[in-house]
């Protein structure tokens, strides 16, 4: 399996000098299982890259569209996703937990006429809507992909993908372990579904000293997320969904605080904060960062 990070930042994208490193656009991750099936995980402003590339490279899918929920932040890339406008892409689309949400068909919201220039039956590509049980796992190529419920105002949902070589991957944002009120899942539960596995996204928007005026808003602190590893025990875990407010400076602190964490209290593997253009190849007993020379 092959994960490449293409947008990092959560609620808003923010280019600029104080974000060059880790980067600016909202989330966006994409797959390529050992089968070459190819799936991307939210769409965020970090889609428009993704796109480019699927089209320089010729591939016209299918293409899998694993969403978290439907925030702006997270949906944001997709009228810049270039392989939209082929009619030679067939994208298929997964289900959202939330119920009331899904009967509305969220995705085509952006595709109005009015936020966006084209309503969706004017755009190319070929969409099928793929409809499962709620606790029914999916098979997309060679891999079965779980979900679980996550803490986040009108719901979320986070994914676990364990492919047949044994690789595997779980992302959860947007994420808050410790919710006012009764949680969807708890932090145990959330280790649970997580343990032992490759590749580790999580939710790390906040700091302690971003609540208590932020609890409630659907996100986790640092020092909750690193707790977390450590209970799930990934080969490599990275703090995703960062603050808009966060400088590289500030980062390049949060990622050494992390790995000192890491160093004493992981027994599997580092913690690193996430930054657009990282890539790795995860197997079944390691996960090895690859756009470093």
């Amino acid at each position: 399996m092959k994960a490449t990070i293409y947008g990092v930042r959560g609620s808003v994208p923010v280019p600029g000098p104080t974000t060059v490193r880790y980067g600016g656009n909202t989330v966006c991750v994409g797959i390529v299982l050992a089968d070459g099936s190819q799936l991307f995980v939210d769409a965020g402003t970090g889609l428009r890259v993704l796109g480019e590339e699927m089209v320089a490279a010729g591939f016209t899918g299918p293409v899998h569209f694993l969403l978290s929920h439907r925030h702006y932040d997270h949906i944001i890339g997709l009228p810049f996703f270039a392989p939209i406008y082929s009619p030679k892409t067939e994208i298929k689309i997964y289900p959202l937990m939330n119920e009331a949400i899904e009967r509305r068909r969220p995705r085509a919201d952006i595709f109005d006429g009015i936020q966006t220039p084209l309503h969706l039956d004017q755009l190319g590509a070929i969409f099928t809507h793929q409809h499962f049980g709620d606790d029914e796992p999916w098979r997309i190529g060679s891999a079965r992909v779980r979900r679980i419920k996550l803490n986040h105002p009108g719901g979320a949902q986070g994914f676990r993908i364990d492919d047949a070589d044994g690789a595997s991957f779980t992302y959860l944002t947007d994420n808050e372990l410790y919710p006012p009120g009764a949680p969807a899942t708890t932090p145990a539960e959330q280790a649970e579904f997580a343990h032992h596995t490759g590749l580790l996204i999580a939710d790390a928007q906040y700091l302690p000293e971003d609540l208590p005026a932020k609890r409630g808003w659907g996100h986790s602190t640092v020092p909750q997320v690193l707790q977390l590893g450590r209970e799930a025990a990934p080969l490599c875990q990275l703090l995703f969904h960062h603050d808009p407010s966060r400088t590289d400076p500030q980062l390049d602190k949060i990622a050494a605080e992390a790995e000192r964490f890491a160093q004493a209290e992981m027994t599997r593997g580092p913690v690193l904060a996430a930054m657009e253009g990282m890539t790795f190849d995860i197997g079944a007993d390691s996960v090895v960062r690859t756009d470093q020379t």
